[in-house]
């Protein structure tokens, strides 16, 4: 009989280092988007910060003798995230998402969460299934049968695919960050092109 495929979490939890790394900075490639188009909508945020500090991570990945300090990232990421106190429209929910997402990012890349990648996976169907539901195009029987559920899982699955087969890092960071956006969405159907 053939071995049950593990389910997408439990892939997650299985990666480690730099592959954990890489496929969190891919999925945070489609979601920083949503965080760019709510700074643009309420002109608050930090749009160019978040994408910086991203952009550190794959460059630690590309030339691992590239080191950056995590902890002011942090800072910058937390001063950047939005609170639902101060914004009454549905963007900043998944802004909210992706700039937690980043950082317990930061938060991998430091060694302080082994377990960041699965956080950021998590949020990522979580902002599908949050989207979802409040936009009306599905309810609570539905969310996962949803097209754009369903993409989500799928593009997690094939970045995971191909980052457990990954031999050498410093390639496999351009390809991961590629085949996040080969689609030219987020990770809740913005057209990024």
């Amino acid at each position: 009989m053939a071995k049950q495929k593990l389910n997408t979490f439990a892939r997650v939890r299985a990666l480690e280092g730099h592959k954990a790394i890489a496929f969190a900075a891919a999925l945070l490639e489609r979601m920083l988007p949503n965080y760019a188009l709510f700074c643009e909508v309420t002109e608050s945020g930090d749009a160019p910060a978040l994408r910086n500090c991203l952009n550190l991570v794959w460059e630690t990945l590309k030339s691992p003798k590239s080191k950056f300090n995590v902890a002011v990232q942090l800072e910058k990421v937390e001063v950047a995230t939005p609170d639902t106190e101060s914004h009454d429209n549905y963007g900043v929910y998944p802004a909210i998402d992706a700039a937690i997402g980043l950082a317990s990012l930061l938060n991998l890349v430091a060694g302080d969460d082994p377990q960041g990648a699965v956080v950021i996976s998590k949020l990522s169907q979580g902002s599908v299934e949050a989207y979802l539901l409040a936009t009306g195009e599905a309810d609570d029987d539905s969310v996962k049968d949803h097209p754009l559920m369903a993409f989500e899982v799928e593009v997690q699955n094939e970045l995971l695919d191909y980052i457990e087969q990954a031999k050498s890092i410093t390639k496999a960071a351009d390809d991961m960050r590629a085949l996040a956006l080969e689609a030219g969405m987020s990770n809740i159907g913005l057209d990024l092109s």
